[in-house]
Parts: C-alpha cells; sequence; structure tokens
C-alpha cells in the first residue's frame, strides 16, 4: 500500500512538473505580430475562449488555441476582467494573462456630448472612473486652472471640453478634469482672438455665447445665425431672454417654461438681466465656439423654433409675432392630431409667448 501510495505522488508531481514545462514552454513561443500598441475590447460575461479570439484578431497572440491551453495550465482562464485594454502587440503571455486578470491597462472611456454642464458631467465621469462625484465637482472649482484659463466664475463650467476621452484605470477626477480642460486649450485656435478684438468680447464672453447657442441651436446651419441674433441683441442693449439661461438659473431642464419662471432670482436669468450672463450654462462644441467667433452676417434679431425643432428669424418684432402666432397654431394642430411635439422642441416652448416686447 505504501509503494502504490508513493508511486500516486510520484506520478502527481511528474505530472504538475509536466504541465508546469508545457506552460513555460507555451510563454516563450511568438505571441502576436507587427510592434505597437492596440486596443482590445474584453466584453463583459465573455469567456476565455471570447477574449483569446479578441486578442488574436488585435495581433496580440497567434494561435488562440495555444494560448488558451497556457492560460489553463497557470489556473488562470476563469479569471478575466471586461473592458477595454490597451496592450503591445509584443507583450508576453504571462503579461497579457496578467493584464486580463489584473485589470493591468485597462482604460475606461467616456464621451461627454456636447450642451453637457458640470451638473451633468461630474456625475458621469464619477460613474465612468469609479470615484466620488465630489472629487470631480472640487477638482471644477480648482483655482489653478481658473487661474490659468482667465475664468473668473466660481467654476470651470463651459471649459471642460465635449469629447470621447480614454482614462487609464485607476484615474482621479481631477486629473479626469485637467484632462478635459487641455483638450479645450487645444481646441481653441491664436487666430480666433484676433476675431474676440472685432467682436469687443473675451474668450469668456464667447464661450459663455457658444454655450448658449449649444443649448439653442438643433441644426447645425442654424448656429452661426443664432449667434448673430444674440450679438445683434447685445449690440443695441436688448436682453438675450434666452430661455436655457433661465433653465440654467432653475437648475433643471424644463420642455416648457412658465412666466413664474422667467422671474427667477439669478444674474443667469437673461430675461431680467441685460447682458450675458457671468459665464457659460453648458460646455460647448466645436461649431458652437466656431459660430460665436465667425457668426453669420444677418441683421435679425428674434427667432421662433418649430415643433420639428428648426428655427424661423425675423428683424422687426411685428413679423416675429406673427410667426410666433403661426406656430402656436401649428403646435395646437399637432396636438389635436395627437402628434404631440418633436422632442427636440423644446426651445420652442418660448413660441407660447412673445419675445422681447
Amino acid at each position: 500500500m505504501r509503494a502504490e501510495k508513493g508511486l500516486t505522488l510520484a506520478a502527481g508531481h511528474r505530472l504538475a512538473a509536466t504541465a508546469l514545462l508545457t506552460a513555460a514552454m507555451l510563454a516563450t513561443l511568438a505571441c502576436g505580430s507587427g510592434t505597437g500598441t492596440t486596443r482590445v475590447v474584453i466584453p463583459p460575461g465573455a469567456t476565455f475562449r471570447v477574449a483569446a479570439d479578441s486578442l488574436h484578431r488585435a495581433g496580440i497572440v497567434g494561435s488562440t488555441r495555444l494560448f488558451r491551453m497556457y492560460a489553463s495550465l497557470r489556473g488562470h482562464d476563469r479569471r478575466i476582467r471586461a473592458g477595454t485594454y490597451v496592450m503591445s502587440r509584443g507583450m508576453s503571455w504571462p503579461a497579457v494573462v496578467s493584464a486580463l486578470t489584473q485589470g493591468t491597462g485597462l482604460i475606461r472611456t467616456v464621451t461627454i456630448p456636447e450642451g453637457y454642464a458640470i451638473a451633468d458631467i461630474a456625475p458621469l465621469l464619477a460613474r465612468t472612473l469609479g470615484v466620488e462625484e465630489d472629487s470631480v465637482l472640487a477638482a471644477t472649482r480648482d483655482s489653478t486652472m481658473r487661474e490659468r484659463l482667465d475664468v473668473p466664475t466660481p467654476t470651470l463650467e463651459g471649459y471642460l471640453f465635449p469629447d470621447t476621452y480614454s482614462f487609464p484605470d485607476g484615474t482621479s477626477g481631477r486629473s479626469a478634469v485637467e484632462t478635459m480642460v487641455k483638450r479645450f486649450e487645444q481646441v481653441w485656435q491664436p487666430a480666433w482672438n484676433d476675431k474676440l478684438e472685432q467682436l469687443a468680447l473675451s474668450r469668456h464672453d464667447i464661450i459663455t455665447l457658444a454655450s448658449i447657442v449649444e443649448k439653442e441651436a438643433k441644426l447645425p446651419a442654424e448656429r452661426p445665425v443664432i449667434a448673430a441674433v444674440y450679438l445683434n441683441r447685445l449690440r443695441i442693449g436688448m436682453k438675450l431672454q434666452a430661455d436655457p439661461t433661465v433653465q440654467y438659473a432653475l437648475g433643471r431642464h424644463s420642455s416648457r417654461l412658465f412666466y413664474k419662471d422667467l422671474r427667477v432670482d439669478s444674474p443667469y436669468n437673461t430675461y431680467e438681466h441685460a447682458g450675458l450672463p457671468p459665464g457659460p450654462i453648458a460646455s460647448p462644441g466645436r461649431a458652437s465656439i466656431i459660430a460665436s467667433v465667425d457668426p453669420a452676417a444677418v441683421p435679425y434679431r428674434y427667432f421662433v423654433a418649430h415643433p420639428d425643432g428648426h428655427h424661423e428669424f425675423h428683424v422687426d418684432y411685428k413679423s416675429h409675432e406673427q410667426a410666433v402666432a403661426a406656430v402656436r397654431r401649428e403646435r395646437d394642430a399637432l396636438a389635436k392630431a395627437g402628434g404631440g411635439v418633436a422632442p427636440n422642441a423644446a426651445a420652442g416652448s418660448r413660441s407660447s409667448r412673445p419675445r422681447h416686447r
């Protein structure tokens, strides 16, 4: 009996040694093809076979069968983390397996839509990075970055550039905010500074205007025209009366504003206060910034939104009143027909009341 047990143990040791030797030999095999880095997406719930196939398509491993065998022998074929990885095509198999099981090289991708305010960006960044929302909000109040950008407002509202970002695992809220601010600085063109002099506005003014244009415009072609309307009002001292600024002052988006909303006590309420609000109300995209720096050469001072989201522009108030009445009839007809109002017509809520008396 003792002899048989000894033989069994010896056989087990030989098998283990053979497995380790096989794993070591497999690990010395050529991995992928080519050079440089690439991204590999491992979907949530993916099996190791699926992960190996993704690695093979990305050129990280040459043989999915041998790679799966190696991982199985090492006991790592059941413990992988889903996500997007940045990997080198020259990585060794031990390094690849380590990345999959420990999340090394894992990146977190997030898209910040144009027109998002800090109130929208902070929770989105926090969820993506796995950090506290307060850490993101604290970074948006950073005095050093505000001074660098010459931002007079208490936060970096408007300067967190809307784009798609890829952050390494473990990125802090502050680091993410810095990256977004640097992206804004990259987008801003020095040639635009000459335009500022022509418009007699600061960059902060332009970003503020662009943020309003971003919230108002539904059609790209209308951005320069909407920017021109607001600039025309500024030149003659007319109140902007921009609904998005009231929504920002209220701290909530509403598809329909009421007269009581227009009386909200806030410097951002452009129905009560002349000129631009103190700062941006959202993060404008490049198109809205360009439209504000280089507005259309039009004389319009009024506009009203139709239910489908497009705007109708006018120079005089009488024509504007007629357009408002027509839009009301259009909306009423849609309501009676049961069609409702197009989801992009939030800005058109102001068509229910004449503007700029």
